[in-house]
């Protein structure tokens, strides 16, 4: 087969991946293929636009670092994160929404005790965040790994300011629940920030007229044997930009007011000794679903 053109093109292509490795690779790869001609068909980018594309793409590439993913940013600000995420969150009604991981997520975050302070420079508005972790019917799960990580008050988070490529960390940690299926930690209000900018992303958002920041939030990745992990983040009401979030992460269920918390103890029974602003939430894991 030869002489393609505009009209020929992809039914010949679709047809060389008839023989792909695996049935999910082939029907991944032929969807791609159609997917991505009717684009082209659609936008009939001409050659230098072509090229920019490619220039573009290259470039999120170069910014991927161990501190920094611009490709999930890319898939963030295109709303892809959130639509991937639903069409794999179909979760009972009583378990807790999910959200975006975001970029800013590292594994193995140093485990503290209940009730530490994750905030090492210790500069902000105190804050204590408090809450459960139960299965859908209520019952509390003893010893859920709960990680936490969250940008400061000036919306920066640890790993950006990273000083010769080694993040000092900060505001991250993991708590285990005790035998009521409780955790608190101290901490400080987090502020609205802009997602980076400086890269191909922030071009491309300038490009399509829109802004790069995102509400201020917390985020939470919650995980117990026989429960499928919750990545979801609590959103801090009245914060800019909570109705227009760059990566459309924000969920009614998650919106949380921060409450004042005087000296003494907070409605959970965790003594207080300077006053501080409260964020409570109680999350509900979902069972985790039977191997196919």
């Amino acid at each position: 087969m030869r002489n393609f053109n505009e009209d020929t093109i992809t039914d010949a292509v679709v047809e060389r991946l008839a023989h792909a490795t695996s049935p999910r690779a082939r029907e991944i790869s032929q969807a791609l293929v159609r997917h991505l001609h009717a684009f082209v068909r659609e936008v009939r980018p001409t050659q230098d636009e072509w090229m920019a594309g490619i220039e573009f793409l290259t470039r999120t590439g170069h910014m991927c670092t161990e501190m920094r993913q611009e490709f999930i940013l890319l898939s963030d600000t295109l709303g892809v994160s959130m639509l991937v995420d639903a069409i794999n969150h179909a979760l009972p009604e009583t378990a807790t929404e999910t959200t975006v991981l975001g970029p800013f997520y590292l594994s193995g975050p140093p485990e503290m005790p209940l009730g530490s302070d994750i905030s090492t420079r210790g500069k902000g508005e105190p804050m204590i965040v408090e809450g459960t972790v139960r299965d859908p019917a209520g019952q509390p799960i003893a010893g859920a790994w709960v990680d936490t990580w969250q940008a400061d008050a000036e919306g920066v988070y640890d790993v950006q300011r990273a000083i010769g490529g080694a993040a000092e960390l900060d505001l991250r940690a993991r708590f285990r629940t005790d035998a009521e299926g409780r955790f608190w930690f101290r901490s400080i209000a987090p502020c609205y920030y802009p997602v980076p900018d400086d890269g191909p992303v922030g071009e491309m958002l300038k490009a399509q007229g829109r802004h790069a920041n995102r509400p201020a939030h917390v985020h939470f990745m919650i995980g117990a044997p026989g429960y499928e992990t919750l990545i979801t983040h609590l959103f801090i009401a009245d914060s800019p930009y909570i109705d227009s979030d760059v990566v459309f992460g924000v969920k009614d269920s998650l919106i949380r007011s921060l409450e004042p918390q005087p000296v003494g103890l907070t409605p959970a029974g965790n003594r207080v000794e300077a006053p501080a602003s409260l964020l409570r939430y109680d999350f509900v894991l979902a069972a985790q679903k039977p191997e196919a």
